[in-house]
């Protein structure tokens, strides 16, 4: 296994989390300094503006009529000097009788154009190249028998309201790198401490023996429960693999050994033979012994799968129509059953579905009659049925051979357990079948054949 390309792809979820937590405060401290930007400058302008308005009206109420009917005004100085400030603002006023009439100040101090209909506006302008506020007051001065209307306008440069904005926008900015700063160190710690069951996890389980496939029983936080469960899981269908490797082992050095032994006795018997006669006697039981070891081997591969079918018996289903299926399988063996002198035949008609593997099921079906062809001796008649029963499909396989006694059929339902003390074969032919049929929700029988004669095997399956 390549450990360094597994390393390759870790990476540190206390720097990830950090990570998102530093982009998405940056981010949303952007917007929020923007929008504090903004309010700051809206309040900047609030502020001095009463006070342009305040100084306006100052002006204004020292504005009265002359002799003449012109208009004086004697501008308080101290209304001015209200809008200076430690920025080193300059402070610019006008004072407009009737249209068209300048009476003092600036002449060239811009003037608001539009009358927004209240009697105090403000705008923003530019003055002497400079960016100034102005706040423009319209008032009327009595004469006792008409009012002559004049516009007080007031300005200020911006370098005030520019550094209140500022220090404020600065401000902000620095509470919130603090913040920033101290959510991540929060965060830091926090997950430091979080993933400390996870640190006791990955600990237990190095600590854990090839052997020890036990459930994980440490405590985790519920986000990481799924995990655990999952690795339990996992386990469990381990364990449950490596212990049919085991028993497939055992089985197979158990069962093997004596074809085994029996090639060794016939090949050695075949060296000290002294004529071509018994060296052929002694190769012909020698393969024999082959072929029961083959036999052997290959029932222990369909336990196998059909241990690893009990393990996943939610794959590979599919409808399967059993009587076509039996009729195919007992016409393959019909060759066979003329060889031993049995009768073979299949009765049967129409259609008769289940869910199972098609596979295993064609295997329950060699395993039924090969057992048949085996044990019913020759002049038997062994015959294969499906059929419908109550909403099920019954298969039945019956011979009119010796059967089995029945204080002996629950023993031959049992692995490597036979007939009889003397029957042929591995001892495994009804149990793969038992197992198979209750894989796919069936059940097996044994009964005596027609007239007690024999044995009639019975499976019962679900109608797919």
């Amino acid at each position: 296994m390549n450990v360094s390309g597994i390393r390759k792809g870790v990476y540190s979820l206390r720097r990830r989390l950090l990570g998102w937590l530093l982009i998405s405060t940056a981010v949303i401290g952007v917007v929020a300094l923007a929008d504090t930007y903004r309010e700051a400058v809206k309040t900047a302008n609030a502020v001095s503006d009463r006070v342009l308005a305040g100084s306006a009206l100052a002006i204004a109420e020292r504005v009265v009529v002359a002799e003449d009917g012109s208009l004086e005004v004697d501008i308080p100085y101290v209304a001015l000097e209200m809008l200076t400030s430690a920025a080193q603002d300059r402070v610019f006023y006008r004072v407009d009788g009737p249209p068209g009439a300048f009476i003092t100040g600036y002449q060239t101090l811009p003037s608001l154009s539009e009358n927004t209909g209240q009697s105090t506006s403000f705008a923003d302008a530019v003055f002497r190249g400079e960016p100034i506020r102005v706040a423009e007051l319209r008032r009327s001065a009595s004469t006792g028998v008409n009012s002559v209307p004049f516009v007080v306008t007031v300005a200020e440069t911006t370098i005030a309201r520019r550094r209140l904005a500022r220090t404020i926008l600065i401000r902000s900015a620095l509470r919130l790198a603090l913040m920033i700063a101290g959510a991540a160190i929060i965060v830091w710690v926090a997950v430091t401490f979080s993933l400390r069951p996870l640190y006791r996890l990955g600990d237990a389980i190095a600590e854990r023996s090839p052997d020890d496939l036990h459930p994980i029983r440490e405590r985790v936080p519920n986000e990481v429960q799924g995990l655990v469960d999952t690795v339990n899981s996992f386990m469990v269908r381990l364990q449950s693999a490596l212990d049919a490797l085991r028993h497939f082992t055992g089985n197979a050095s158990h069962q093997l050994r004596t074809p085994l032994a029996i090639i060794r006795t016939q090949l050695a018997l075949a060296q000290r033979a002294t004529t071509i006669e018994e060296t052929r006697a002694a190769a012909m039981r020698a393969d024999e012994a082959v072929a029961d070891a083959e036999r052997i081997l290959a029932q222990l591969l369909l336990m196998a799968k059909i241990d690893a079918a009990g393990r996943n018996e939610a794959r590979g289903l599919e409808r399967v129509d059993l009587a076509g299926l039996a009729r195919t399988v007992t016409a393959d063996h019909v060759p066979a059953a003329g060889e031993a002198g049995i009768d073979l035949g299949f009765a049967g008609e129409g259609e008769h579905w289940v869910r199972a593997e098609p596979l295993l099921v064609g295997e329950l079906l060699k395993n039924l009659i090969g057992n048949a062809l085996l044990y019913a001796g020759r002049g038997a008649e062994v015959t294969v049925r499906v059929g419908s029963c109550d909403h099920s499909v019954l298969l039945e396989v019956e011979d009119n051979g010796p059967g089995i006694p029945p204080d002996m059929r629950e023993a031959a339902l049992k692995r490597f357990r036979r007939g009889g003390e003397e029957a042929p074969g591995t001892g495994l032919g009804l149990p793969i079948v038992e197992e198979i049929a209750e894989l796919y929700g069936g059940r097996m029988r044994l009964e005596e054949g027609e007239g007690g004669l024999g044995l009639k095997v019975e499976v019962m399956f679900p109608a797919g």
